[in-house]
């Protein structure tokens, strides 16, 4: 069997031939996204019958909230409520807008909800904190007295995910899209490292582009293509109560249900309407994985005595806490009994972000794996833009499937941090809190020495990282108090590891920063190609640049060290990187990652050159060695690719050397550091010192979203040379910017924000926070904020917890504008 054959002259009116693998919502969706761009010669296959397959969609108990600490993720639910809001079946509305409503109960979760107050105004979502009282007069059947106040999003609801699926299955349909219930895939064919067709237990279906978007099926398609899928899934509780006399005639038996959605996050409890019963899901209990291998088909589910394969049975054992905690909020709870209950299965990944992305090893093959009902016309919208125009209009870095480190794929990473996402589905996770498990896992070669010099350290991207030293404590200087949140993963420490980068010198643990090498004989016109700044200098020469998009987005930033005519040093941001530059890299270039075989060590401070000069024969002046240059050279016994750059503002040189020999190199520069004060620091002292100089952190500061002059690196463009990538969209671009990445300083020496919150301008929110860290050199809070062209010197008021905290537009750089410090 094959897919239905385009008349001669049609086909490119037709668009590639795409299989789209699963017929719930996200497959149905990104069926309809695709048809309505043109690409009408799309199959979608599924193993059970239509419209209702048995996977997680079937299940579904619908709730949208648009609000979370993740931008993607909230444009993802704001596009699925617009579009859902749009789409009638039967005359029955895809979305029941009856809004939400999340309860605080103890002080920390209303402090909490003041947060995703502030969350929802930095990102466009209509809510607002309301009192216990109006608590009860948007859910009368809660116990008021329990309750401090709520945070209510009156334009969240209830997705109709079975409705939603048959809408835009008959309108992709209209469109020339086929769907096809009970076709088990079996494999998928590929030649060249090119999709070819899936093979179902009913034929082949030829194809130019396939996606997975088989739900916690994910593991078992992505193993027939060859690709790893870091999903876990795992099994939710959800449970209906018997009738209730207090609703009986209150909700439409059509709509189902009349209240907001309610959470009870400080018990891991959400409850929603069926008519005149009450639906509750519980995340309190233990995570309880599931083999997706083992999950049977829908036939065989039947036959088991499941209602499909999506739902086991249900756990009472696990239940009953929760059943407890039910009638504590509910006390209408606590004459009803369960009439039934089931645990639905459904997908995390390591961090709890979908998996969205063509894979570079199978060229075609692309996931939409791991996306809740949510997010789900947003997630196709966006695949579907990939797709089709090569590109999605909305930053996708936290989704796309390259994001993961070769160490955080493991089953083992992913089974112990998919659980862990289980748990903390509905905690209160502070934004610099880290999980506790498998720790450690990667560490430096200075690792011992970090840990004999008391180091605190936080993870990310599976490496430990020190961000302040207890050794440092006895230096530690009078600083504002901070607020228990601030407080929490931070150190006075910090400030002073700051001072002594200021006044002397320091070591900082540079090594998790991700490092390639390129090579080759076509090595500087691929890169040249690929970035915006200028590479073609002499060796030694060391060029900030940037990697863009066809859009002029800025996809990752780039330190590049020309170390021979045809031998570059990149530093890059994240495995994106990596797979982005291999996508495009022609047969007589070679890329690879060189991160896990070498470390690096910044040695920064005033002080730095006399550190390091006496260590090595080498001219280390600075007309010997100037700024943004590298040399490869010897330090005591260990060789080194030295290179004078500097993130923190001040004198100093980046210096590389094999992983064999990194203790060594700390070793020999903490020896010769003794008589100059040198102090090894942290992250925490690093980050508030680089704010201070203004640079920008990929991924928090700047993303594909934003261009080079929107983000205040237009520097690193170099327009008077030849084509590289994104040039024709920067030449298109008007002369003025929209938006700006603006610095502030928070008029309070005592104030401090963290990130994320919302920017009022006039009294209204005008944008949001990308990065925040208390200058110790300043005396305040340096902030940015992506906001409307402000003058310096502009009064603004950044919201932190509900508080409307004074701001000021300040002139950048806030530290050392003439870099004397650096350049000496």
């Amino acid at each position: 069997m094959s897919s239905t054959s385009s008349t001669p002259g049609s086909a490119a009116a037709r668009g590639p031939r795409v299989v789209i693998i699963g017929a719930g919502i996200v497959g149905c969706s990104l069926a309809d996204e695709l048809t309505a761009r043109g690409w009408s010669d799309v199959t979608v296959l599924e193993q059970g019958p239509l419209p209702a397959p048995g996977g997680s969609t079937s299940h579904a108990p619908g709730l949208v909230f648009q609000t979370g600490p993740s931008k993607t993720l909230t444009a993802f639910a704001q596009y699925t409520v617009e579009k859902f809001n749009s789409l009638e079946v039967d005359g029955l509305s895809c979305f029941n807008p009856v809004g939400g409503l999340e309860l605080a109960t103890t002080e920390e979760r209303w402090a909490d909800l003041h947060r995703k107050a502030g969350w929802a105004a930095s990102w466009g979502v209509r809510g607002e904190l309301v009192s216990a009282a109006r608590c009860k007069e948007l859910w009368p059947l809660v116990d008021e007295s329990k309750v401090l106040g709520g945070f209510h999003t009156p334009d969240d609801g209830l997705a109709r995910a079975l409705l939603a699926s048959r809408a835009q299955m008959t309108r992709a349909q209209g469109r020339g899209a086929t769907f096809l219930e009970r076709h088990t895939v079996t494999g998928i064919e590929q030649e060249d490292g090119k999709v070819t067709g899936v093979v179902t237990d009913r034929g082949t279906f030829p194809a130019d582009h396939v996606v997975s978007a088989a739900g916690f099926w994910g593991p078992v398609v992505g193993r027939m293509a060859g690709i790893d899928i870091p999903l876990l899934p795992l099994a939710h509780q959800y449970a209906k109560t018997t009738p209730l006399p207090a609703l009986e005639g209150v909700n439409d038996p059509r709509t189902e249900a009349s209240k907001p959605i309610l959470r009870f996050q400080d018990r891991d409890l959400y409850f929603r309407e069926h008519t005149d019963r009450i639906g509750i899901g519980s995340y309190a209990h233990k995570p309880l994985p599931v083999d997706p291998f083992a999950v049977p088909g829908y036939d065989a589910a039947r036959a088991k005595n499941m209602d499909m394969p999506s739902s086991y049975p249900f756990t009472e054992e696990d239940w009953a806490p929760s059943w407890e905690d039910c009638r504590w909020l509910l006390p209408v709870l606590r004459d009803a009994e369960i009439e039934e209950g089931f645990n639905g299965v459904f997908s995390f990944t390591p961090d709890g972000m979908p998996v969205l992305g063509e894979s570079r090893d199978l060229r075609g093959f692309w996931l939409a794996e791991a996306v809740w009902v949510t997010h789900s016309a947003g997630v196709a919208k966006a695949v579907a833009e990939w797709m089709v125009d090569g590109r999605p209009s909305i930053d996708l870095h936290e989704c796309e499937l390259t994001r993961f480190e070769d160490a955080q794929r493991s089953p083992a990473y992913v089974h112990d941090r998919g659980a862990q996402q289980f748990v903390e589905v509905y905690d209160v996770v502070h934004p610099l809190q880290t999980m506790e498990q498998p720790r450690p896992l990667r560490v430096s070669p200075f690792y011992a020495r970090q840990q004999e010099l008391g180091a605190h350290f936080l993870e990310g991207g599976g490496w430990e990282r020190p961000h302040w030293y207890e050794a440092n404590a006895h230096l530690a200087a009078d600083v504002p108090e901070r607020d228990a949140w601030a407080a929490r993963h931070w150190s006075p420490i910090a400030a002073a590891e700051a001072r002594v980068t200021r006044e002397k010198v320091a070591l900082y643990d540079m090594t998790p920063l991700r490092r390639l090498e390129v090579t080759g004989p076509g090595a500087l016109g691929f890169l040249q190609r690929m970035t915006s700044n200028n590479l073609a200098k002499k060796p030694g020469a060391v060029t900030y640049t940037l990697l863009l998009n066809e859009s002029g987005g800025i996809r990752s930033d780039l330190t590049v060290a020309r170390l021979a005519p045809d031998r570059f040093q990149v530093g890059a941001n994240s495995p994106a990187d990596l797979d982005w530059l291999l996508r495009h890299a022609p047969g007589d270039v070679q890329v690879r990652d060189i991160t896990s075989g070498t470390c690096c060590i910044g040695v920064w401070g005033p002080l730095a050159r006399d550190l390091v000069q006496p260590l090595t024969r080498d001219d280390f002046s600075h007309e010997g060695f100037g700024y943004f240059r590298a040399k490869e050279t010897y330090l005591g016994h260990v060789p080194v690719t030295a290179m004078r750059l500097s993130y923190v503002g001040e004198l100093g040189w980046e210096l590389y050397t094999t992983a064999d020999l990194g203790l060594r190199l700390w070793d020999t520069l903490w020896e010769a550091g003794q008589e100059h004060g040198v102090i090894a620091a942290g992250r925490s002292a690093f980050n508030s010192l680089r704010l201070e100089k203004g640079y920008r952190s990929w991924g928090h500061d700047m993303t594909e979203e934003h261009t080079p002059y929107e983000a205040g690196v237009g520097f690193a463009v170099r327009m008077d040379r030849g084509d590289f990538v994104g040039r024709a969209a920067l030449e298109a671009l008007p002369e003025q910017p929209r938006r700006k990445l603006t610095a502030l300083l928070l008029d309070d020496p005592a104030a401090v924000v963290l990130g994320k919150e919302p920017v009022h301008v006039d009294g209204a929110p005008a944008g949001y926070v990308t990065s925040a860290s208390y200058g110790y050199t300043l005396g305040r809070c340096v902030a940015y904020a992506w906001l409307p062209p402000l003058e310096p010197g502009t009064g603004v008021h950044v919201e932190y917890f509900g508080e409307k905290v004074p701001a000021t537009v300040a002139e950048e750089p806030l530290f050392d504008p003439k870099m004397t410090r650096i350049r000496r």
